[in-house]
């Protein structure tokens, strides 16, 4: 047996797992999202999810929410994993599994305790009491919402941009330093560029995480603030609405792969300049 067909058979395990359990029912889901049992083959479950109010605003929502949280975990993330590659193996390994230990609780936790902080016998309003100001409202709020999916998801951008920076050649930036560029110019045209794939795939994994989590926006948003994971479990599992569930799941899954493209083509533009 050729050396080929050894690197053929081993593949086909995996094969059949990703056609079995993603192939086929993404296919079927699509498939179903076309369909209405008075009008057969249509697109009338996409025109009606943006005719109607509730699905707009929901969508809008959903990329508006998705995107702060992409932008600001992006801020904060890039500097904290420049300290981070920075330090010492002892204080790094140290910081990395403050960074992880939240991913290896469980996101129904991590959201309830937010309710401990914003709701309106927390933390927050009982110091403002103490300081004899009025209690505000933030909990059930898009505010409240992007709190809890930047703590969710913001440890996945640390950990990508510091796998970038590990694999930055410093080399390079010496380089720069020495033929005269400034630490700005440094930044902009060589750190940057270099470890634009870390932040394309965080980018990816935080707008992905941020559009399709339901835990966190339903109990920090409520019934008030829907986005398009709350919506959906509404359409399916309280109205039994499946054709138009299916719709909402796969436009969820055109927006995670336009971002992708998105994110990749800006990322293969700042490395080629």
């Amino acid at each position: 047996m050729s050396g080929r067909w050894k690197i053929y058979i081993l593949i086909i395990p995996a094969f059949v797992f990703i056609l079995t359990f993603f192939v086929i029912p993404l296919s079927i889901t699509v498939g179903r999202s076309f369909y209405d049992k008075d009008e057969g083959i249509t697109a009338v479950n996409y025109l009606d999810f943006f005719r109607e109010r509730v699905s707009r605003n929901a969508f809008i929502r959903s990329l508006k929410i998705g995107g702060i949280v992409t932008l600001i975990s992006i801020v904060l993330s890039y500097p904290t994993a420049m300290a981070i590659n920075g330090m010492k193996s002892g204080k790094k390994t140290i910081v990395m599994t403050l960074i992880v230990l939240p991913l290896m609780t469980n996101p129904v936790a991590r959201t309830f305790a937010w309710l401990a902080v914003i709701g309106r016998e927390g933390m927050i309003n009982n110091l403002l009491v103490a300081m004899g100001m009025r209690r505000v409202k933030i909990l059930y709020t898009e505010p409240a919402v992007l709190l809890g999916l930047l703590q969710l998801f913001m440890p996945l951008m640390i950990l990508s941009l510091v796998s970038s920076f590990e694999n930055l050649n410093e080399d390079y930036i010496l380089a720069a330093r020495s033929l005269g560029a400034s630490r700005l110019q440094t930044f902009f045209k060589v750190q940057l560029p270099l470890t634009s794939e870390g932040l394309v795939i965080g980018g990816m994994l935080v707008f992905a995480g941020s559009i399709s989590a339901y835990v966190t926006p339903a109990l920090l948003g409520g019934s008030r603030i829907l986005m398009l994971s709350t919506l959906l479990y509404q359409r399916a599992s309280v109205l039994l609405d499946w054709n138009m569930a299916t719709a909402i799941a796969v436009i969820m899954l055109m927006l995670t792969i336009l971002i992708n493209i998105l994110l990749r083509y800006v990322g293969n533009l700042g490395r080629s300049k």
